[in-house]
């Protein structure tokens, strides 16, 4: 029989462990690649430069990409190379050489790469057009979106997977080269650890890994407080520390903690083991030496990867909110700068409403609003330039609020600012009004945002009683705000054209810091929000790759694992169906089984992700719950469909075992 023939063979043979390994580098491939000819499609990249969104980060991304794909492919070989030891050992058992077998394996190998690396590419480049779309979607750009061949993805997409494949060949030598015979046929059950007593030492390292994953979420609490100086001193350090912490605790937890779990429920049965136990608890008990480090791997790049698309997805949800937070009303008009904006919207027949605010400023100390950590903090200003208006103004947008004489609240307090220093309420603080100063009572402090932020440097609103505003106002300090909504939201596209042409005319001058004037134009709602749009579009789609390619990764290692413990696992299937018990009692044990592997590295990846996510979250945007929950659901059903997946292969196994 010639060399192809057997090739050939051996391939249809292996087809079975093989396909899902296919069709998991096909979608790798399809990423990559189409990726790779997005961000050099001309059409793609013209649209987005004129919108002003960054592309910068594209190329970037794609070698994450390649990486990625690089990690999944050597670790899947390494594993299809272990499910084949026994086969390996046979071909040499009958007198092929080494370097036969070598060959033999490496043609497999370069026949499957090159026909997944091929089909991929197809795909990929028939999908781009699709990616391209999607992309621009999200955004909220429209253009005509050509589907164009990219030389130069094709070129970087070759020589990237010739390498990877140059890689995959010198593993599978090396791993052919270095071992022995007899080994061959006792790879697949080496690394398993038959535990006799559990000891007291793998006790404690077991409490350890529990304790460094507290120790690990307790410090990303407490990572942006402004109160814990050393960490704010240190943030890197700190983040490097959180992260040590975690990783080692969740290898200590799958190496040890598991393990004495099982252990202890293994104890308590006292010897009277049922299918479950034999089929799920003994089975991890032993496998946790072999699979800990696997485990913490997968948890970890889970973790990463619903972080990632979490914080992306927060910052695209939250677009609206931090908009809306800038610009409370549709639009802005600076003390009367570009006031026939409402004449012209009145010439075009656009009907609005307005409200004017009355703005002045004081120097607010704010050191009897913050706790007593803050008040030695490098990071804490004692005296802030703050606008005031009246409760009057106030109760244009929320009537039913008073305040007394001398009282005072602080409202469009709700963003990142409040995260990392919030104020107190019900406290006496004192204002500063030109040389005069006055005593406040702050009765509480609200979210409801009122003024243009850009025109306040972002600074919260003090409202005050009508009296007490004339006092202030008094000093020379006054401004306008008036705040325009439309009233049919379906002729804001007029209005954008028209408040756009009198941007000049709407020019305001500001000054920082004393010395330092600039002009600043007000920039609409819907201008804003387009803008966080654009920006924020682009970053969800990139993680959104990088997500699925994170998931891929991870969700098939899982499933390639359990496929090779259930071969293995045969022979004790064969022998409860011999004395007596069903495939349905033996999937109970499965089904107990594949609930932990893949339940546990997925809840642990949730709460890894929670934490870091809830840490730093407010850098991010406004909404928090909703856009996690989103992305923590679709990769709990991702994990769904490889469990289902799996338990299906477990199935056939067991019905083939007799």
């Amino acid at each position: 029989m010639t060399l192809g023939k057997l090739v050939l063979r051996s391939m249809r043979k292996n087809v079975r462990h093989y396909y899902l390994y296919f069709f998991a580098l096909i979608f790798s491939v399809t990423l990559c690649f189409s990726f790779t000819t997005l961000y050099t499609n001309p059409s793609v990249v013209e649209t987005l430069e004129k919108s002003g969104t960054a592309t910068a980060g594209f190329e970037a991304v794609t070698y994450v990409l390649y990486f990625i794909v690089t990690f999944f492919v050597l670790y899947a070989n390494h594993l299809f190379m272990k499910r084949r030891s026994k086969e390996i050992g046979l071909y040499q058992l009958i007198g092929m050489t080494k370097g036969l077998v070598v060959r033999l394996i490496a043609l497999e190998n370069v026949i499957l790469f090159v026909i997944a690396v091929g089909v991929g590419m197809i795909v990929g480049f028939l999908s781009s057009r699709i990616f391209a779309m999607i992309l621009l979607r999200i955004v909220e750009l429209d253009a005509i979106v050509e589907l164009t061949f990219s030389f130069e993805a094709l070129t970087q997409s070759v020589i990237i997977f010739a390498i990877l494949l140059a890689v995959i060949l010198i593993q599978m030598i090396w791993m052919i080269n270095r071992v022995s015979l007899l080994s061959l046929f006792n790879a697949s059950k080496k690394a398993d650890e038959r535990i006799k007593q559990f000891s007291l030492f793998k006790m404690i390292l077991g409490l350890a890994g529990i304790a460094l994953v507290a120790y690990g979420y307790y410090q990303s609490t407490r990572l942006f407080s402004i109160e814990d100086q050393s960490a704010a001193n240190n943030l890197f350090i700190t983040m490097l520390l959180i992260l040590v912490y975690t990783i080692l605790g969740t290898f200590l937890f799958f190496r040890f903690s598991v393990a004495f779990i099982m252990n202890l429920i293994r104890a308590k049965k006292k010897g009277h083991l049922n299918v479950v136990d034999v089929l799920a608890v003994t089975p991890i008990m032993h496998r946790m030496k072999s699979s800990a480090k696997s485990l913490t791997l997968i948890t970890t790049l889970t973790a990463l990867a619903i972080g990632i698309a979490s914080l992306s997805y927060i910052s695209y949800y939250s677009s609206e909110t931090n908009a809306r937070q800038s610009s409370p009303y549709d639009y802005f008009i600076i003390n009367n700068q570009g006031i026939e904006f409402l004449e012209q919207l009145t010439e075009e027949g656009i009907e609005y409403e307005k409200e004017t605010y009355q703005v002045s400023e004081v120097q607010l100390n704010l050191k009897d609003l913050v706790s007593e950590k803050l008040k030695d903090s490098p990071f804490f200003s004692e005296v802030a330039s703050t606008a005031v208006i009246s409760i009057s103004d106030f109760h244009k947008i929320v009537p039913n609020v008073s305040i007394n004489e001398g009282e005072a609240f602080i409202t469009s307090y709700e963003n990142v600012l409040s995260e990392v220093m919030p104020l107190n309420k019900e406290k006496d603080i004192v204002v500063k009004s030109g040389d005069q100063e006055i005593p406040l009572f702050i009765t509480d402090v609200r979210e409801d945002f009122i003024l243009y932020s850009a025109a306040n440097f972002g600074s919260p609103v003090l409202v005050v009683t009508d009296e007490m505003f004339e006092q202030i106002s008094s000093n020379g300090v006054l401004n306008t705000h008036t705040g325009i909504n439309l009233i049919d939201k379906a002729d804001m596209e007029k209005a954008e054209v028209i408040y756009e042409s009198l941007a000049e005319e709407r020019g305001i001058e500001l000054e920082y810091k004393e010395g330092y004037p600039f002009t600043h134009t007000p920039s609409s709602y819907e201008e804003q929000r387009k803008q966080n749009i654009a920006s924020f579009g682009m970053t969800i789609f990139v993680s959104a790759f990088l997500g699925l390619a994170f998931l891929l990764t991870t969700g098939s290692i899982l499933y390639f694992k359990q496929m090779a413990e259930a071969e293995e696992e045969k022979e004790s299937y064969t022998t409860l169906r011999k004395i007596g018990f069903s495939t349905s009692d033996i999937m109970k044990g499965i089904y107990a089984k594949q609930l932990f592997s893949f339940g546990v590295p997925l809840i642990i990846g949730l709460l890894h992700s929670f934490f870091a996510v809830k840490s730093g979250w407010f850098l991010f945007g406004s909404e928090f719950e909703a856009p996690l929950m989103i992305i923590m659901s679709l990769y709990i059903l991702m994990y769904a469909v490889f469990a289902i997946l799996s338990i299906q292969y477990y199935k056939k196994v067991v019905k083939g075992s007799l």
